[in-house]
């Protein structure tokens, strides 16, 4: 008989399998045998629930379309509250799922893993298809592994000038991405979304970022305008607390957002080719007090609404702490001017060197106009009492910084101390690092601070301090101003400082103690205080304010959106509670005030 006859269908095929019969099986007789299986296998998955944040990416990529992100209660609480995270987790639908581990290796905070267990019986179809959780207890299979992941972990390295050649001059010290950069950059994101928690203005980052990955940065630019009308300056002085939320921090580098949004803004010489959408005119008129971030945020967004607005600004330049406070090595003038000329050419006024309550009655603004914006910001510099600051040679950071950035003061004596651990602290030091390097050389100079903050809890940002740091700013934690000591000839000698007990008592609230037996002098012939600021508020007349309400922490207190008291006068901007001290919250802030502005122009409660 040949093969071929035989694969037809001998009568003798069945006796074939006749020598497998007194063989040993392979079969595993579960559970009452056990076969060890390899230390990476991919059987059941396994997700930390606390550790996962939901953000979607083992559902994105899994190319069975097994996994679903659904609401884990039934399962067991989570803390819907936990920053940088969604209130959902994965469903793996094991009818599905192929086991293949992509969704494992995606997942960015190494909260999902396959199990060694691939057994599970049920009569019930639907019960395949389940929220993994750790506390199922099974053992852990196939698990990440950063040297071998799809993952792009690694950010691109921004370029930045040496600090011994930014010391030499007041120019712009980050270079910038490339667009071969920034392209790969881009590439990074995963498109989540969990960035967006983070950005006080809620930004649509994946789409812009997906935009710039695209080549097409108007299209970029255009989402940036939705919610920020100031997109190129705060893609160079942005806290961006959007890739603090960013899920590569778990693995990886959190990707550069603000250098994205800084090189798709810089391709554009103005925004002219980003047609912005505006409604027809209202024939409502709308006075914003204070050309700030906040005040500029709320009129573009009012004059996009159809709505006639002026901005009143006490200064010979808008911008608010943009322009008097960022110094140049941060923020360029040509910036400020690009971005508020197109706020301009969308149509707002905007009135300079008029100072409301002198040049214009507060109380002919409310007759004048529909509605009025309150954006002063906090524009004066804060006092500690600290005995002796009345000196000529004792000055406040704000008044420092503007003379600095904006009238061209060049001078600056040899050893200079600055008081504060805060980020506008760093702008003043490193100010003066500058002015001394081209003074002097930097020959027998020092900048010094001192603040009452030890370092894991000073308020600047960690790159502040490391560039403070690199260019030879000398740092006095935790220490307190106690009194400015004088020589015999009327000159400022040096700050005498105490050792900081504690900065918050046990209530954490601020209250600062101090060890009376350590005292120390820092030697230095100017101070310059930057310990906060404060609003004034004497343009408003004194019946008028009685009317308007603050907070326990005597900020101006509004409503969702941000109404004051005072019916028909609106605030943002650092003079209410929502902001956080920078330019985001207050662009943020007044994009919720122009929607409130225009529902109450609109007759809306």
């Amino acid at each position: 008989m040949n093969i071929k006859e035989y694969e037809k269908g001998s009568f003798l095929k069945p006796l074939a399998s006749v020598k497998y019969l007194f063989k040993k099986p392979h079969t595993v007789r579960y559970p009452q045998e056990e076969k060890p299986v390899a230390d990476r296998y991919r059987g059941l998955h396994i997700n930390d629930l606390d550790k996962c944040i939901g953000c979607g990416n083992c559902r994105d990529i899994c190319p069975c379309a097994a996994i679903s992100m659904e609401d884990p209660s039934n399962v067991r609480p989570i803390d819907i509250n936990k920053k940088g995270a969604n209130p959902v987790r994965p469903k793996v639908d094991y009818g599905r799922c192929s086991f293949c581990a992509l969704c494992v290796e995606m997942c960015p905070t190494g909260s999902l893993k396959m199990s060694k267990d691939l057994i599970y019986t049920s009569p019930d179809a639907d019960a395949f298809a389940w929220i993994p959780r750790e506390e199922q207890g099974r053992e852990p299979g196939f698990v990440q592994d950063n040297e071998i992941t799809p993952l792009m972990l690694e950010a691109e390295e921004m370029e930045e000038l040496e600090p011994d050649v930014r010391k030499k001059s007041f120019e712009e010290m980050i270079l910038g991405f490339s667009e071969e950069q920034a392209r790969r950059e881009a590439m990074r994101c995963l498109g989540c979304g969990i960035c967006m928690q983070g950005c006080p203005a809620h930004m649509k980052i994946p789409e812009y970022i997906q935009a710039i990955f695209d080549g097409d940065n108007e299209k970029s630019v255009k989402y940036m305008l939705e919610d920020n009308v100031l997109p190129g300056i705060c893609g160079r002085i942005c806290t961006h607390r959007c890739q603090d939320d960013c899920v590569y921090q778990y693995r990886g580098d959190p990707i550069h957002i603000m250098w994205l949004k800084r090189f798709a803004t810089d391709q554009l010489e103005d925004y002219k080719s980003v047609n912005i959408e505006k409604m027809p005119s209202t024939g409502k008129r709308v006075a914003v007090i204070g050309g700030g971030p906040s005040g500029l945020s709320a009129a573009y967004h009012l004059t996009t609404m159809g709505h006639s607005v002026t901005i009143y600004e006490q200064r010979s330049r808008a911008g608010g702490a943009l322009a008097t406070g960022i110094p140049l090595y941060r923020l360029p003038i040509y910036e400020l001017d690009k971005e508020i000329g197109n706020i301009e050419s969308m149509g707002v006024e905007i009135k300079l060197n008029t100072k409301i309550g002198e040049d214009v009655k507060f109380e002919d603004l409310l007759n004048e106009y529909d509605a009025v914006y309150l954006a002063i910001g906090l524009s004066y510099g804060r006092s500690i009492n600290l005995k002796g600051e009345e000196h000529p040679n004792v000055v406040q950071a704000i008044d420092f910084l503007r003379q600095v950035k904006i009238e061209g003061r060049r001078d600056i004596t040899k050893h200079v101390i600055v008081i504060g651990g805060g980020n506008v602290a760093m702008d003043v030091a490193r100010t003066v690092a500058r002015l001394q390097e081209i003074n002097y050389g930097s020959k027998d100079t020092t900048v010094e601070t001192v603040s009452l903050e030890d370092w894991d809890i000073m308020p600047a940002s960690q790159e502040e301090i490391d560039g403070a740091l690199e260019e030879g700013v000398i740092f006095n934690p935790a220490w307190g101003p106690n009194q400015v000591i004088l020589d015999e000839n009327g000159n400022i000698k040096g700050l005498e400082v105490k050792k900081v007990k504690h900065v918050f008592d046990e209530n954490h609230r601020f209250n600062p103690a101090f060890y009376e037996d350590q005292k120390k002098i820092i030697y230095g012939d100017y101070i310059v205080e930057s310990v906060g600021q404060m609003y004034n508020f004497s343009f408003i007349p004194e019946e008028m304010l009685n009317k308007l309400e603050f907070t326990p922490r005597r900020k101006v207190w509004v409503d969702e959106y941000g109404e004051t008291s005072i019916p028909g006068v609106f605030a943002g901007g650092d003079i209410v509670e929502t902001s956080r001290g920078d330019a985001i919250s207050a662009i943020a802030n007044g994009h919720r005030a122009a929607i409130g502005i225009d529902r109450y122009l609109h007759g809306k409660k």
